[in-house]
């Protein structure tokens, strides 16, 4: 079902705008719309309103799924710095031409935010409209990238970054992990290209029965709009014709058991109306040729300690009280290597009467040249019809996620 008409009303019910696509929608007096839409919401005739700031859109008669994508690659804060009332009332022009543009009669068409500014610009408050395109729906035309550009140099860079999320509990034991990582292209390519990755994907290697050396099984697996699921789901390439510049090809979720990459071993000694002892080792569990870089250990401290003094054997330690944590910070960290840091805090006379709970220790780090869960790019084709050579770059990169281990203390 497609939409029947959009509106775009204040915190206060007031109608700021209203596109009409089909001339079915009945306008009411603006003191009562709010209510009625309410009302109307209670039946079923509406979905939700969604609010951006101090600023609601609303839409009526419509697929909750197919609108809610609309509106949300419309992207409107993109053309002001912030999406309020004064805004969309200064720019009303360009607002109703976006949505003009974002639905044809109703149904969605162009939703790629790099597309529409293309076609809709701003200079202050002169607004300049491209020509009229025919709906890319009618022309079955690449919506998220334009024709015609062109490099002197064509290139295209790709980056597979890895999230590592573990949960350790106080005796040392992993309780959860996962690895959460995604593919992100920086594409410089010339004409309208297609590309073809490839993976060392468990399942394709197990339908083309070619099993040698590491695989790895990916899950939740999501693409870009860009990426061609039929092929995809017949023999798992991943084929696409990129969009220019910057963009997330694809994301996936890996759970296993993962060992965690940077080790945690940490005494915690309170003495009571005197002070708190505190004592961490840190351990590279990873390969010795990889370095971790701007290591953070974040160990919290009770809300009432003073008087910090820290020894460290690598790196600085700094005590953030607004956050009731010591910040130990690690530049360059080995695999293979153990560093040791001591805190010593002193604790008021008066104990403190507020129960406290037992806050992880938390770690940040990014290993770069590096992925936990051995996932590789076996090959990228790039194939245009001009025939040019384009040279494709892989980096990859892990870092922690939601890294903590648990103390006793």
């Amino acid at each position: 079902m497609s939409a029947s008409a959009v509106f775009v009303l204040d915190l206060k019910g007031k109608v700021l705008i209203c596109r009409n696509y089909k001339g079915d929608v009945d306008m009411v007096e603006i003191d009562h719309f709010l209510p009625l839409l309410m009302q109307q919401e209670e039946e079923g005739l509406i979905c939700p309103v969604m609010s951006h700031g101090n600023v609601h859109f609303l839409w009526i008669k419509h697929n909750n799924l197919y609108c809610i994508l609309v509106l949300d690659s419309c992207h409107i804060s993109e053309y002001f710095k912030e999406l309020e009332e004064e805004s969309i009332q200064d720019n009303f022009v360009v607002v109703y031409e976006l949505l003009d543009e974002l639905m044809d009669f109703g149904f969605p068409q162009t939703t790629d935010s790099k597309i529409l500014q293309e076609y809709i610009t701003q200079e202050g408050a002169k607004l300049e409209v491209a020509k009229s395109k025919v709906p890319t729906t009618v022309t079955n035309a690449v919506s998220w990238r334009s024709e015609g550009i062109k490099y002197k140099k064509n290139e295209v860079f790709i980056d597979v970054i890895e999230s590592i999320n573990v949960l350790v509990n106080a005796n040392g034991s992993v309780m959860s992990s996962d690895i959460v990582g995604s593919i992100k292209l920086k594409t410089m390519l010339s004409g309208m290209p297609e590309l073809r990755l490839g993976l060392n994907d468990r399942v394709l290697f197990a339908l083309t029965g070619r099993d040698k050396g590491k695989t790895v099984a990916m899950e939740d697996v999501k693409f870009h709009q860009c990426v061609r699921l039929s092929r995809f789901e017949s023999d798992r390439t991943i084929s696409f014709i990129p969009p220019d510049g910057e963009s997330e090809l694809m994301s996936y979720r890996i759970n296993t058991h993962v060992k965690p990459l940077i080790w945690i071993e940490s005494v915690i000694e309170k003495f009571s109306h005197s002070r708190v002892e505190i004592m961490v080792k840190a351990k590279g569990q990873f390969k010795k040729q990889s370095v971790a870089n701007n290591v953070e250990v974040r160990v919290p401290v009770p809300s009432d300690a003073d008087s910090p003094k820290f020894k460290t054997s690598t790196g600085h330690a700094k005590y953030v009280p607004e956050k009731n944590l010591v910040v130990w910070t690690i530049k360059s960290f080995p695999g293979g290597k153990e560093y040791l840091m001591r805190a010593h805090f002193g604790l008021p006379s008066v104990e403190n009467d507020e129960m406290e709970g037992k806050p992880p220790i938390t770690v940040n780090f990014e290993i770069p040249y590096f992925t936990v869960s051995g996932i590789q790019v076996r090959y990228m084709k790039i194939i245009e019809k001009s025939g040019y050579q384009a040279l494709p770059w892989v980096r990859y990169i892990t870092q922690s996620g939601d890294y903590q281990l648990r103390t006793n203390a």
